[in-house]
């Protein structure tokens, strides 16, 4: 009966349609427990977020100014409609292979004191908020705009006071090793105040995780208490619109979205989103929950966009070797990438890639042999480019090969002719409208010659699985590849791991760059700094970071040292899933996720990063009372790996413990 009355009051209102917004207009989702409320004061539009009757996002600001005119105030609502959205639809190489997304959805068309028009579209499904702006054509003066530029947007998101962030600063443009920043590669906050200025004083980068009512609600017995968790992004964003991100916290207005800082791009291209009308702008989303369940299972990612052109072939998802990691950039010669080809091989993995100055230290006639040598052993290769020589100064070669049209036309057609199946593109120029046409004219092209793609040194992706079939994943993200550099990297990877699946790679597929077999950070597996983690956190964590061709870092040493088990079981490591569920965690401290692979086989794994043994409690429905289930884990006295069996109670749970820096796989 309350859904009932929650959609005939929606259908009410949105039958009138006045000249002012003399009451507030709501929109429930399907469920009726996510409500959006929209109101305008003063010539100004709001809205809010209750969920379960609990107000999660207090009144927040809506608006844009641009070119034609300000559309942040002076406001007066035109019309309004309401509808819902029924959506099911399949994809690959996601946290899920299918969704049946239901929204209800409330456009409101507004317009301000000189006539100059918008809408903003809402759309409300089960713990997810997303909305978006949309301009007509409209005449200013005697003239018809076909065309517009967004100078800016006032939408914010405001949390209630006590909320504590998981987030990572925005840095400025042309900062960092060759002036390759921003890169989305700075490090996360953990349970910081919303008034912490960012570090570098340009606001923060999206997603950004929240926890209201966060502050002074300390974890107890592995189990914190909190009121509720909010997850905020963009999806929808290719070359229509600049990437954004979110200001800095202000008193009473909470994050605004921010547009690109000028510098980016080595000063190239616009700092403003510019679109021809009738136009829209990407989505703004909002993903709540009183559990961190809703954050980690979302698809709104993928649910509010639609493909951009097919796919040119099946592409494969799998694994790959790759040497640079470890054996750095001396290891890009033909001879040691034979032995991480034949490395790949051995365990059954579908790639190799090739890392930077292989046109120069390999020679492009010889990295045709060894593409051929790679398919005969069962492998293909994938190559390494410098995204462009104009947005940073890294001299890293293959360079200008992925910044024109020409270019790229000669070079992946010369790719495809060798049998490569895909690109590492890394060194991009920040969040400017130029650059996001450039991410999608690399991943058009490289579709016509059968490519996958994965970026590096790069902004975060935006609904790209959906919208680009042969896209992978990005690293955007403090990945892999500094364990190497540094020991403070060993020391912060569980804290990193525990969090990225709450926000990083709740949105989007991330590349991490690496399970990471070796106990030495070298290429003896004997000197240098250690890896902190234990051998079943590496192997789990092929699980809980999510990709559909993932890397695992293994190296030709590893072949003889590594037990048999955890060979069986990384030979055999899925990649892509059917479905994804929360089991437990907190972000930073430690988390439990049940994956079932496409092949119909659940995987449940765990990471900690807390510094003493944690022992849980895991209620598993997807495992029947009374299975005995293979379970890898860190011996609790020797603390070395072990693969041994569990047996489920008959509630169908299990009582696990998961080392300092520890793991757990249980599977069938």
């Amino acid at each position: 009966m309350k859904k009932i009355l929650m959609t005939l009051a929606v259908a009410l209102c949105c039958m009138m349609t006045t000249p002012a917004l003399a009451e507030d207009v709501k929109v429930a989702s399907p469920d009726g427990r996510l409500v959006v409320n929209v109101s305008c004061e003063g010539g100004r539009l709001y809205y809010d977020a209750t969920l379960d009757g609990q107000r999660m996002l207090e009144k927040s600001a809506l608006g844009l100014k641009t070119s034609i005119g300000d559309l942040t105030r002076d406001l007066t609502l035109k019309g309004q409609k309401s509808d819902a959205v029924s959506k099911q639809y399949q994809m690959r190489g996601t946290k899920a292979s299918k969704s049946d997304y239901q929204a209800n959805t409330l456009t409101l068309d507004v317009e301000n004191k000189d006539g100059r028009k918008m809408s903003i579209t809402f759309q409300v499904s089960n713990n997810d908020i997303a909305f978006r702006y949309a301009m007509p054509r409209q005449n200013v003066g005697r003239k018809e705009m076909k065309r517009v530029r967004i100078l800016s947007e006032l939408s914010s998101f405001s949390f209630p006071d006590g909320t504590t962030t998981f987030i990572s600063p925005q840095i400025g443009p042309e900062s960092g090793w060759e002036q390759t920043k921003p890169s989305y590669e700075e490090g996360y906050s953990a349970d910081a105040p919303m008034d912490k200025p960012s570090q570098y004083g340009h606001g923060y980068i999206f997603p950004a995780l929240f926890h209201l009512g966060g502050a002074g609600n300390p974890e107890e017995s592995g189990n914190p208490r909190y009121s509720g968790w909010a997850l905020v992004s963009e999806t929808g964003v290719g070359s229509n619109y600049c990437g954004s991100h979110l200001s800095d916290y202000q008193a009473g207005t909470g994050y605004t979205v921010a547009y690109p800082d000028p510098g980016e791009n080595n000063g190239f291209g616009s700092d403003f989103a510019a679109i021809s009308l009738p136009g829209e702008t990407p989505w703004r989303t909002i993903t709540l929950g009183t559990t961190l369940k809703p954050i980690i299972e979302t698809t709104i990612s993928y649910d509010v966009v639609e493909p951009r052109y097919a796919p040119s072939t099946e592409y494969c998802p799998g694994r790959y070797t790759w040497s640079w990691l470890l054996w750095q950039d001396n290891s890009i010669n033909y001879d040691d990438q034979v032995q991480f080809i034949d490395l790949a091989s051995a365990m059954g993995f579908e790639y190799c890639l090739v890392d930077n100055w292989w046109d120069t230290r390999i020679g492009r006639d010889r990295i045709a042999e060894l593409s051929k040598y790679a398919q005969s052993k069962g492998v293909h290769l994938l190559l390494w480019y410098n995204s462009n020589g104009f947005a940073n100064d890294a001299p890293q070669t293959p360079r200008d090969c992925m910044n024109t049209a020409i270019a790229r036309e000669r070079e992946m057609k010369w790719l495809q002719s060798i049998g490569v199946k895909g690109i590492k593109v890394d060194f991009f120029g920040g969040d400017k409208q130029e650059v996001m046409r450039l991410y999608e004219d690399i991943l058009s092209d490289a579709n016509r010659y059968g490519l996958q793609v994965v970026f590096h040194g790069c902004t975060i992706p935006r609904g790209w699985e959906r919208m680009y079939p042969n896209y992978v994943a990005s690293e955007a993200v403090l990945a892999s590849e500094n364990l190497y550099f540094g020991e403070g990297a060993t020391i912060s990877e569980s804290f990193d791991l525990t969090l990225h699946p709450f926000c990083r790679n709740a949105t989007a597929s991330m590349d991490w760059g690496g399970i990471i077999m070796n106990k030495w950070m070298s290429r003896d597996n004997k000197s240098r700094h250690t890896r902190k983690t234990t051998d079943i956190f590496e192997m789990a964590s092929g699980v809980i970071m999510q990709t559909s061709v993932q890397c695992v870092a293994m190296q030709p040493n590893n072949l003889q040292e590594l037990p048999q088990f955890e060979m069986d079981f990384l030979k055999t490591l899925p990649t892509t899933w059917e479905e994804t569920r929360y089991i437990d965690g907190y972000p930073g401290r430690y988390v439990i996720l049940a994956r079932k692979a496409t092949n119909g086989q659940w995987y449940v794994a765990g990471l900690s990063a807390k510094k003493e043994p944690l022992t849980l409690t895991l209620d598993l429905p997807m495992f029947t009372a009374g299975e005995t289930l293979q379970y890898y884990v860190d011996d609790k006295k020797s603390g070395e790996p072990t693969l041994t069996t569990l047996k489920m109670d008959k509630r169908s749970k299990a009582k696990v413990t998961l080392l300092a820096n520890g793991g757990l796989i249980l599977c069938r």
